[in-house]
This record gives C-alpha cells, structure tokens and sequence, in this order.
C-alpha cells in the first residue's frame, strides 16, 4: 500500500466498484524484428466472442424487456433478465453486464491503437510509441519470462532476504516497488485544501479484508487453508527451507493485523476518525522500534507541515464528541500505533518472509507461469469464482496502462472521443446543477442557514469531462524492453518521486485520478470536483442519438450520482472549498442523518445469499446509495426541466419517464458468480447492481406513477417509508 497519492483519509467517490529513454541498449534492426515476431503472436491471440447488447433505435431495445416480470415486482429483472438468462458468463469473467462490456470495448479500442504501433517499423517509431511498444511487448513476451525464470526477481529477494534488522526492514519500506505494511503518500490536505500535506497509513493483509481472518464458517476456513497453501507456494519458490512453516508465520502475523490492529471498513468512511494530524516528532513517538524519521527522510516527505494519520485510536474526548457508542468501538482497532508495536516485537525472519511473498505474490503477472497460475488459482477461482484467467494480450493493456496510461490516453482521445460528446455533457452538468439547486430549495428538513452552504458548495462544483488538458508525458521514465519486472521497478520509483515531488507546490486543479479510456467516474471532496472520463460517455450511458429520456437517466443518473457524493454522508463533511469541516446547522445535520440511517436500514434488508442470511452492508453503502438515491432524484428533474414545453412522445408504447428510468436499469445489467457476491459483498462500498436499481427507484415517487405500481407489488413501499433525500 505504500507511495500511493493520498487522499488523506477519504477516498475518491467513483461510480463502480478499483518507464524509460527508449530501449535502452536494443539496435533498432533488433527491435524491429520482436516487434514482428510479437505482431504474429498478438494477431493470433483473439479473444473468444463476447456477448453483444442491443440498444434499439432509441437507447434501450425494448424486445429485451421481460414480458413475464412485473417492473413493480422487480424492475431489475423487468428490464435485464432475458439478456442475463441468453448470455451466460464467459469464462474469463466473474461478472459481465453493460458496465463490463463497455469496459472490454475499451481494452479492444487501446489494442487498435497498439496494433498500429506494433504494424510499424521501430525506426519511424518515436521515443513515446517505442516505450509503449516496449511496455506492452515486454508483458506480452510469456516466452522470454519463461526463459529468464526468477532471475529479474532475484536481486530484488536478495535485498528482502539481506535485511538482517529491522532498521534494514524500515529503509526497504521506503523504496519503491517493496510493499511495506506501512506507507503512504502526499495529497491535498482535506483540512487546509490549499496545501499539500503527506498521510501515513497502513495495511499488510493479504486477503481481501479483516474479516477473512475472523471468518469461522466452513467456506471461511476452507480460503484461510487455500490462502496458506498459496504463501506456501510462494515462499518455497522463495527457497525456503520450510515453506509451510514460514507460511504459518506470514499468516499469524496478518491475522494479528486483522483482530487486533485493523479497522472495519465500515468505520474507515468517517472522515472525522481518520484525520488524524501529527507533527514528524508525534509519528515518531509512536513509532516503537520502527525508525520512523529515517523511513519519512528516505521517502522524501520530511518537509511535510506534518502527517494525517488515518487510523488513531480517538481520545475519550473524540469518543465523546462524535458520540461513538460502543458497537461502533468494537470495530475500531490499535491503528498505526498498533502496527508500529507489532512490526518492533515481530522476528525479522518473519517480515522477511511477508516481504518476500509479497514481492513474489505482486508481481506473479510477470514470473514464470507457475507463479501466475498460483495466483489466479487463489485470487481468481477460489475468491472470485473465475474457471478461466483473463486472456494475456487484454492484461497486457492493463499493464501498459498502469505504466505509461495518459500517453495512451491522448491517442486514445484523438480517435475516439468526439469533442461533441463533452459539449452535449456540459449541458447535462448545466441542468443537473440547476436541479439541485432547485431541490435544495424545496427541501423541508433543512434550514435556511444550511442552505445557504450547500448551495455555495454546489456554485463551487469543477466539473472535468473527457481528458485532462495537460495529459502526462512521464519524462525520465524508462521502459527496459524485455524486463518487465524492471519497468514495474521504474514506474515505481518515477510516481514516489512525482508524487512527493508535490510538496510546497500550488494545488494542481488539472490533475486526474482516471485515465481517458477508463469507463467510470468520481468525486473528489479536496477539490469538490466531479470527472467524466472519455471511455463512459458511450452506450449504455449516453450516445447523441439516443432519445433524450435515455440521456438523463442514464449518463445524467452518472452525473447526478457524483455530484451526490459531495452531499452524502461523507462527501457532505467538506466545503464550497474542499476544506473538511462541518457546514451545517446540529438540527440539520441530525435530520440529515436520520435520512442516512432509514437509508441503511433499507439496505441492511436486502440479502440475496445463504436463504436470506448474507445480506448488503447498509452502513458501509451508505455513500454509494446516496449517491444513487439522491443522483437518480437530480437527473430526473433535470430531465424535466430540459423537456419543459415540450412534446415528449410516446415510443414503442413507453412514455418519457418510461423511458428515463429503463436507462437507469439497463446501465446496471449484470451477473456474476456466487464466490465473486460474496466477496462483493465484504469488500465492496457499493451495492450489488440489482440494488442499485430496485433499492433505488422504489424509493421515487415517479417511478410509481411512470409503470402503476401499488400495494401489493413486491417493490412497494408506502409514500411514509420512501427516502428522498436530495
């Protein structure tokens, strides 16, 4: 988790679900002819037929419409089921709908570009196209990794293994491309949004959340002995003498990171508990053995006006005050401190070890088959449910777009990305705002005073669609052709140093977190800013063709949904300016809350697995649900506003609001495999798809009266007992 940009305690709100002088040392003729040789493999490695989905003349096909399903029944299967029951999973996938396949016609446009790359001689290439060619050429070469075995891998185990003291430990913690179970990065400073600042964390888990460890179920067992056979794998690779042993040690020390140090991610959202500011003499207090001072010196973030810790144990004062009451303790562990006191009283052996797996577990992509098919067997199969591993050229623009993305980006915006697209979306922000302004000003639980704030704040709203201006050129970043491991390593080491780089620099208001050709989107509350990327503003989510009903709630649902996150219950904590304080009246804020809290009880109901026992966490989704709730709400006044005084036809028999609220449904059209659920739905802040339909619109008035639904029907809820929140 370490030398990542920080955010300081508050994560981007998104939509969904998470290099080098050229060639160095290569003659051009050589060059050349890999580039052909891997042409002739890249050509050959097709991948097997996806599913299609048909959009009809207007934006929604209405043949796919689920004649034997009542929308006040369920309008989730009203408006997906019968594409769902006619496209099975492909095996690669362990979930497939609207959002995955426009995904995957993402990833097919990146492979256009670069198969254009790769059809031209070395030599007319420049220095940019060659280290793409060079980063994707080098993934894609599963012969040469083959051939090289550990060898790439083996100076860097070498340094792990040659760390006789935890002082050797710490200053490998703060290299790039070591995990380290503590870490973190620089950011804008969610308290003084005019200055960057660094924030210090940590993590060390290698299942995907606490409660894996804490899981005393027969399946929970069954991944715990799946995983430790796993990091038996990797240690023994590793050369040690008594993998399983080392195993059980690697694992005894996550599982005391999960029980007694870690935080419920439910507890991790509040912002207020995890702002945590401390001077560099602070932080080193705390830090035990671990030699704190070298570790930030190493990392180049001394000079920070200080450090935001996210996980402190809160002061009886701070218990007080945010008025935590016990349950909600108990999900609250001994934070940094903790770690700090389990990394002094930990066997360096120990460490070793975790570092070792971790290196070897973090690049397993790029070593020999064996270590990629270990992994996928644990991460993709036994925790997913995926029988198949991603076909290895469609990983390789994941790889090349890890490394060098906004390069990629700017050819990727020149073809594919009409500059008419972002002008139709600018007028869609214009109404959505206007929406919410009007909203705020219907509003009954909230006063005059609050108002004011909140309409200051959505005044102040940066809205970002397409592309970022100045898209990055990652100068001094080399890519080694051959060597993918050594681009990984450089990549690191160029984002550690541009990262820290931002220290006592003026707030870049042009940066993105998102790559054009990412299909998602997000808020940012340090600088209340909304970002489309180029890649979503396609089918199902919006197209200039489609009817305008299907614009609004579909792409306008998107919109709406982001600007939500600066009005949910985390997102609501930050000002017009970014800053994290607290804008709103006590009265308000309560009646705000009490909204949140119906919110979450609604969605604590909804339990699709074990007969009913396994259900949504309402309180870890409680974002993520505002944002859907109170999006949807926006869009659909905004797409009355747009159509006011106007005729709205009626087409192939469905009304305009009909046809608003199929689009919202179909953006969601998914299915995925019971293991992938599962982990879904303990790891994941938003709610599965089907409840981000049904837990949605049961909730508007208007899409009672758009299909008739009433008491009754399985989705109704009586006009008392619907949540409208913005």
């Amino acid at each position: 988790m370490i030398h990542k940009p920080a955010l300081l305690g508050v994560s981007l709100a998104a939509l969904a679900f998470a290099a080098a002088p050229a060639l160095a040392n290569d003659d051009t003729d050589a060059h050349e002819d890999s580039i052909e040789l891997l042409v002739e493999d890249s050509a050959s490695t097709t991948a097997p037929t996806l599913p299609t989905m048909s959009f009809g003349t207007w934006g929604v096909d209405p043949a796919l419409l689920a004649a034997d399903v009542k929308p006040g029944d369920d309008f989730f299967a009203f408006v997906n089921q019968p594409w769902i029951d006619a496209n099975p999973l492909p095996s690669e996938f362990s979930r497939l709908g609207a959002f995955t396949l426009l995904g995957e016609k993402s990833t097919a446009d990146v492979k256009a570009l670069m198969d254009d790359l790769l059809a031209k001689p070395a030599a007319s290439l420049s220095a940019d196209e060659l280290r793409i060619v060079g980063a994707y050429n080098s993934y894609l070469d599963t012969a040469a990794i083959e051939a090289a075995g550990l060898a790439p891998a083996q100076p860097h185990l070498d340094r792990i293994m040659g760390a006789q003291t935890l002082d050797d430990l710490a200053m490998l913690w703060a290299a790039p491309g070591y995990a380290s179970p503590v870490g973190g990065g620089v950011g804008v400073d969610a308290k003084q949004p005019d200055r960057h600042i660094a924030s210090v964390g940590f993590g060390g888990l290698g299942l995907p959340d606490r409660d894996y460890y804490l899981d005393e179920s027969e399946k929970g067992r069954a991944i715990q002995v799946a995983y430790k056979a796993y990091l038996a794998f990797l240690l023994g690779e590793a050369r040690y003498a008594d993998p399983a042993a080392a195993a059980e040690a690697v694992y005894a020390f996550e599982d005391r990171i999960a029980r007694d140090i870690a935080w419920d991610r439910t507890v991790r959202r509040n912002r207020d508990l995890t702002y945590n500011l401390l001077t560099a003499e602070e932080l080193a207090a705390i830090g035990g053995k671990v030699p704190v001072a070298k570790m930030i010196a190493a990392m180049g973030v001394a000079d920070s006006p200080g450090f935001v810790v996210s996980m402190m144990p809160p002061t009886d004062d701070e218990i007080a005050a945010l008025k935590l009451d016990e349950a909600t303790l108990a999900k609250i562990g001994s934070g940094l401190p903790g770690m700090f006191a389990l990394l002094s009283e930990t066997p360096v052996a120990t460490l070793q070890a975790w570092m070792a797996k971790e290196f070897l577990s973090g690049n397993a992509a790029v070593l020999p088959k064996r270590f990629d098919d270990a992994s996928f067997a644990f991460y993709g199969k036994t925790l997913r449910g995926t029988p198949e591993q991603r076909p290895r050229w469609k990983r390789a623009i994941g790889e090349s777009e890890s490394l060098l993305g906004e390069l990629i980006g700017k050819s990727y915006v020149a073809r594919y990305f009409p500059p008419e697209n972002k002008a139709a979306m600018d007028e869609l922000v214009a109404n959505l705002r206007i929406a919410l302004r009007e909203s705020i000003a219907d509003i009954d639980w909230m006063g005059e005073e609050t108002k004011t704030q909140a309409r200051a704040k959505l005044d102040s709203f940066d809205p970002k669609i397409g592309y970022r201006p100045n898209l990055e050129t990652y100068e001094g970043l080399v890519i080694t052709a051959g060597d993918p491991i050594a681009n990984r390593m450089a990549s690191a080491k160029w984002e550690l140093a541009d990262n820290v780089a931002k220290l006592g620099q003026p707030i870049d208001r042009t940066e993105w977190f998102m790559l054009p050709q990412t299909v998602n989107a997000y808020y940012n509350p340090t600088k209340n800013e909304i970002v489309f990327p180029a890649a979503i503003l396609q089918q199902p989510f919006f197209a200039l063709s489609n009817d305008i009903a299907v614009n609004y709630g579909a792409i306008g649902g998107v919109i709406g949904h982001e600007i939500g996150h600066g009005f949910d219950d985390q997102g609501s904590k930050s000002d017009a300016t970014g800053m994290l304080r607290n804008w709103w009246t006590d009265d308000d804020r309560k009646a705000f809350d009490a909204l949140g809290d119906r919110l979450v009880a609604q969605y604590n109901g909804f339990c699709p697995l074990d007969d009913g026992t396994t259900c949504v966490n309402g309180r870890l989704t409680l974002g993520e649900n505002i944002g859907d709730v109170g999006g949807l709400s926006m869009a659909y006044r905004a797409y009355r506003l747009a159509t006011k005084d106007k005729d709205v036809p009626v087409i192939d028999g469905l009304t305009g609001d009909q046809r608003f609220f199929l689009a919202w449904a179909q953006v969601w059209r998914s299915a995925q495999r019971e293991e992938n659920y599962r982990t879904r739905l303990r790891t994941d802040s938003h709610s599965p798809e089907e409840y981000r339909v049904n837990g949605v619109v049961r909730n508007l008035d208007e899409w009672y009266e758009a299909f008739g639904v009433k008491p009754g029907d399985a989705m109704y809820l009586p006009p008392e007992e619907r949540v409208r929140i913005w």
